[in-house]
């Protein structure tokens, strides 16, 4: 993430971002919205996102480690989705972050055989009785519950057909997801519509739709996430509903800082 970027416009935003190469690249600018303490504008290299999970976890400690902080703190934070209140406790240089993302909305239920085609498996992969559905708590993703683990790593991803698909249901990408709601878990894999993403290791933005399907479909009201596994990437997500809302934690370590001169 980028501190002081108030001076940033977007054309250099979007170019920094293409030149990290990462999945996504932040820049955190002055609030202009009342009650939040400082905006995000977050960018893969094909554009701007109104909202991301683990840009915004990440970016909440960095703005906390700038500032001096230690322990605990608290912020708000400004997306294009809205207002999102961060809780952060800090360790050294790894942290405890946990972050209320928006009300979840739902979209039409979809047909299985047609959402499991992009990824390359067969009709018969589907979970019984959880239809594919876009979930947006922020960013709308589309949840797609499959039978087993072990269709997971089947998973051949055609990244066209992904695009097109999620395009064309407001969506911005697949989560396959194999959900056992006896045991509060869940085995995730993430598929973008950005080349610049592809497969993800661990997604905020759709680990937050995932809580609120299951709690829509299960009455399940949090669920633990692993995800990244295949690609040897492996990550712990968590969620719980609140209210009308769905919080998302997980943990963050600061890898490298520095200065860039423009």
């Amino acid at each position: 993430m980028v501190h002081d970027a108030d001076g940033l416009d977007e054309r250099t935003m979007l170019a920094f971002a293409r030149e990290t190469r990462l999945s996504e690249t932040t820049f955190v600018q002055s609030p202009t919205a009342a009650g939040a303490d400082y905006r995000n504008r977050i960018w893969t290299v094909g554009g701007e996102l109104p909202f991301a999970g683990h840009p915004s976890l990440g970016t909440a400690v960095a703005v906390a480690h700038a500032g001096g902080e230690t322990g605990e703190v608290s912020y708000v934070q400004q997306t294009g989705a809205g207002l999102q209140p961060i809780e952060v406790a800090l360790a050294g240089i790894t942290a405890t972050v946990s972050m209320l993302q928006e009300p979840p909305t739902f979209g039409a239920e979809l047909d299985a055989a047609e959402a499991l085609r992009p990824l390359g498996l067969p009709a018969e992969a589907a979970a019984p009785e959880l239809p594919p559905q876009v979930v947006s708590t922020g960013l709308g993703q589309l949840m797609l519950p499959v039978r087993s683990v072990e269709d997971l790593a089947q998973i051949v991803p055609d990244y066209a057909a992904i695009r097109e698909f999620v395009e064309a249901h407001g969506a911005f990408g697949i989560y396959a997801a194999h959900c056992d709601p006896t045991t509060g878990t869940a085995r995730a894999r993430y598929f973008a519509s950005d080349p610049g993403i592809a497969e993800d290791p661990a997604t905020g933005s759709s680990a937050g739709p995932l809580c609120a399907y299951l709690n829509h479909h299960t009455g399940l009201p949090a669920v633990e996430i692993t995800q990244g596994v295949e690609m040897g990437r492996p990550s712990l997500l968590r969620a719980e509903t609140v209210e009308d809302r769905v919080r998302v934690s997980g943990e963050v370590i600061v890898v490298i800082d520095g200065t860039v001169t423009l």
